[in-house]
């Protein structure tokens, strides 16, 4: 294995799992439990990972390893702050409408793009393998599966997620958007909201 980059992937591998035991990640990653530990310390370290350790009846705990909000900054986010001040300033200078007129231009080019790259899409399966291939470019670190008559469509990591927080209407409006591209006869529904406190944003959809 090339540990140049182990730390990164252990990182994105968190993200995309949440939180996890270093016996799991090393077998994940097909090295000693030790080694992960050894990974993991220095993650630790730089306040990358946090610890948590977990008692289950008799026996020794388990200790749990997850992101700090310190990681987020490994991850896109779409110059964050800047788009935050901007929001802001709309908001505070030009008002609300304007500032809804903003998401609503957003919304609409989103769904242009999302539109175009699904188009050869055909059943509800292809589609999201094709949003899914858009949004990972777009860094959302988007999957998707199916279970029974349920599809789950999880973005790990939001690059827009503190313009979010400023101005919950982007959130609604992506939800419009998913609806109009996925087809109007399915629902679907947000169960988790990385806005909202969330590891991720997970949507399912029926």
């Amino acid at each position: 294995m090339n540990t140049s980059k182990t730390p990164e992937k252990i990182l994105k591998h968190l993200k995309m799992n949440g939180t996890m035991t270093a016996a799991v990640l090393a077998k994940d990653f097909g090295m000693t439990s030790e080694g992960m530990r050894l990974h993991l310390l220095k993650l630790e370290e730089n306040g990358l990972v946090q610890s948590e350790s977990r008692s289950k009846g008799v026996g020794r705990p388990t200790i749990l390893y997850s992101l700090t909000a310190l990681s987020g900054k490994q991850f896109p986010d779409n110059h964050a702050n800047l788009t935050v001040q901007l929001l802001e300033s709309v908001q505070r200078i030009l008002g609300s409408e304007a500032l809804q007129l903003l998401v609503d231009d957003k919304k609409i080019k989103d769904y242009q793009r999302y539109e175009k790259a699904i188009e050869k899409g055909v059943t509800l399966d292809e589609k999201l393998e094709l949003l899914t291939d858009i949004r990972n470019r777009e860094g959302y670190m988007a999957e998707w599966f199916k279970v029974g008559d349920e599809w789950h469509f999880i973005n790990n990591n939001c690059p827009i997620c503190k313009a979010a927080v400023q101005c919950n209407n982007f959130c609604m409006a992506e939800i419009e958007n998913f609806q109009k591209l996925l087809g109007d006869k399915l629902q679907i529904k947000r169960t988790e909201h990385s806005a909202g406190g969330n590891r991720r944003c997970t949507y399912v959809i029926r």
